[in-house]
């Protein structure tokens, strides 16, 4: 069944064409991936599909009454509603029975509103949908649905977006960058989540394991054309080589009778006879032909390495918490030249903080971070660049210099160096506002890279970046003869260039893993469940040791809290796995949820004394 159609469609902006006369169809339960460069219009095709943008020509024609949900990079959420308003903020009737029905159970005094309430769910039968969404909260870390969106992270919003729309589950999934502020738990999830569901999605991302495992479909615009892949990622790379290797050889047999015809030409044929003429006409198509080129400048990365000393960087037992957060606990570690490590764990563990700490921004409790004298960082953040109102791109690479030093003694010109990062000489001269999320991305990589640095720490760095880019830098990573630290949910990103994994497990235990993330998901199943770490752990928790001025039954409170933390831990991780039954009742869901409450609650009071006995034992 056909949802939507695309025909003829273009699209400009000034001067600058963006795509000309495209023609596709989005079939129902269809799972399809839009690739193309960075600043070709992928996000303005994402808004003229969700009806927010005109084409000027051609025409978007969709069935009556598709319902259509955007999941834009742009916030769209109303910063004074609760999550639980947001959520509920909907035309989706059994979602308004839902809320009926939850306000009834928060007054159960009320027997007559809640049989109404019982009866209007069982006649929707939203007893699964009820259990679906809570499912879909509890995976997306949404669980506290009192609190205010304005009090949200960003990476919050958008998961609190992204969960509104699975939700309210409309006819057609608009997606732009779905995975990104998602960890690598909730990207598997949203994955098997996609496979299994009946849905269908039109989407754009740069994750390449995403692809593989959901798309069933891939359209491309490249070199102006439009090309269809009826497969997932792999498929799409085998076939778009064979693609490019026929045009060549399309292109080289038109050069060949090129010449020749340009011969017969050469000697004026008097176009006397319709055999002539037609000669001639096809001449002319045969000289367009024999002249395509395909426009596949790439990036070109390329420093000028610092010298690197024996000394890398070494922390020395460093302990950080923010509050009751604890990220590292007498972490020691020792870098050694060449080492390639990538960070991963779920969002909260510190993985970013760990970076700022190591580049200075964030000052250890206690411990020691030592740099060697020769250590230069380059530090990719995710706060990209920050340009002043009305500076221009070439402005931003002449802060660093007019020639910038290359290898074996050459140098670029600050224009020559953005050409190379793709950069035309036109666009050079454009406002930093005016360019796209993944030209910004290239722009500010520019930045970290001329500055010439022996030890990369890079946060995320394959966010927004185009596929054509990604592959780009990965092979210029893989060159790289310097130190890389690197927090990325990029699975194919890390199985390429990582040699092995820290992984924050949270609680400021970090885990030195002995491979990349392919190596560690295959790990991490293979393990029985329940079954204690095994891997090298980094860090450990020393415990305290208790001295002798707290009473002995403070002494007795405290060797025991920390066996209770650890029970109220086992009981909560079971009740979590338990919304994972998809066969659970909407009462039984109410009870679990009422359990989850009551043993944080009691966690968050045994912390809460652990930290006050830890506390006066650090005073003694």
């Amino acid at each position: 069944m056909n949802y939507l159609s695309v025909e003829n469609i273009s699209k400009a902006f000034g001067e600058v064409e963006l795509f000309s006369d495209i023609s596709f169809g989005i079939n129902k339960d269809q799972k399809i991936a839009f690739i193309a460069k960075n600043g070709t219009g992928k996000t303005s095709m994402l808004n003229i599909i969700a009806g927010l943008d005109s084409p000027d020509t051609g025409q978007v024609i969709s069935r009556k009454d598709l319902k259509i949900e955007y999941l834009s990079q742009e916030e769209n959420l109303d910063f004074e509603l609760t999550v639980e308003q947001t959520i509920f903020n909907s035309d989706n009737e059994t979602l308004k029975v839902i809320e009926e029905y939850e306000h009834a159970l928060q007054n159960p005094s009320d027997e007559v509103a809640y049989q109404k309430a019982f009866e209007k769910m069982e006649r929707l039968n939203a007893w699964d949908f009820e259990t679906q969404y809570k499912q879909i909260l509890f995976k997306l870390k949404l669980e506290d649905l009192t609190q205010k969106v304005s009090s949200l992270s960003g990476g919050q919003r958008k998961r609190l977006s992204l969960a509104v729309i699975l939700i309210h589950k409309p006819d057609l999934l608009i997606l732009d960058e779905p995975t990104n502020h998602l960890d690598l738990e909730m990207i598997e999830w949203l994955e098997d989540y996609f496979k299994k569901e009946k849905i269908t999605l039109f989407m754009v991302t740069h994750d390449r394991f995403f692809l593989e495992r959901v798309c069933d479909e891939i359209v491309e615009l490249d070199n102006g054309g439009f090309y269809t892949y009826k497969g997932n990622y792999s498929y799409y790379l085998q076939k778009k080589e064979e693609r490019i290797a026929a045009e060549q050889a399309s292109v080289d047999k038109a050069k060949n009778l090129f010449t020749k015809e340009l011969d017969w030409m050469r000697r004026q044929p008097k176009a006397r006879t319709t055999k002539s003429k037609s000669r001639i006409d096809d001449f002319y198509k045969i000289k367009e032909e024999a002249h395509k080129r395909r426009n596949d400048h790439k990036v070109q990365l390329e420093i000028n390495m610092e010298r690197m000393g024996s000394k890398i960087l070494e922390l020395h037992k460093i302990s950080k918490s923010f509050g009751d957060l604890k990220i590292l606990d007498k972490f020691d570690y020792n870098f050694l030249r060449g080492e390639r490590i990538g960070i991963i764990g779920k969002n909260g563990t510190g993985k970013s903080s760990f970076l700022n700490i190591i580049t200075g921004g964030i000052p250890v409790d206690s411990g020691k971070v030592v740099v060697g004298e020769t250590i230069k960082f380059g530090y990719y953040t995710q706060d990209g660049i920050n340009p002043k109102p009305g500076q221009k791109v070439i402005e931003i690479i002449k802060e660093y210099g007019e020639q910038i030093p290359l290898t074996k003694g050459r140098s670029l010109s600050a224009a020559q160096l953005l050409e190379r990062f793709l950069f035309s000489r036109k666009r050079q001269y454009d406002f930093v506002e005016k360019l796209s999320g993944g030209e910004r991305k290239r722009l500010y990589l520019c930045t970290v890279l001329i500055q010439n640095p022996n030890f990369l720490i890079l946060d995320e760095p394959t966010n927004d970046l185009d596929i054509i880019t990604l592959n780009v830098l990965e092979n210029f990573l893989l060159d790289f003869p310097g130190c890389l630290l690197v927090v990325s949910h990029d699975r194919y990103f890390m199985d390429k260039i990582v040699d092995h994994l820290f992984v924050f497990r949270g609680d400021g235990v970090v885990e030195d893993f002995p491979g990349n993330y392919s190596d560690f998901r295959t790990y991490e199943d293979s393990k029985p469940k329940g079954e204690v770490e095994t891997t090298k752990k980094i860090d450990t928790r020393v415990k305290t040791t208790v001295k002798a001025k707290l009473t002995f039954k403070e002494k007795k409170e405290f060797d025991s809290l920390d066996s209770e933390i650890e029970t109220l831990g086992i009981q909560k991780s079971e009740i979590e796995a338990k919304f994972l039954d998809g066969s659970l009742s909407g009462e039984e869901i109410n009870e679990l949820s009422i359990k989850l409450q009551e043993i944080n609650s009691k966690i968050d009071k045994k912390e809460e004394r652990w930290f006050e006995l830890s506390s006066m034992l650090e005073e003694q």
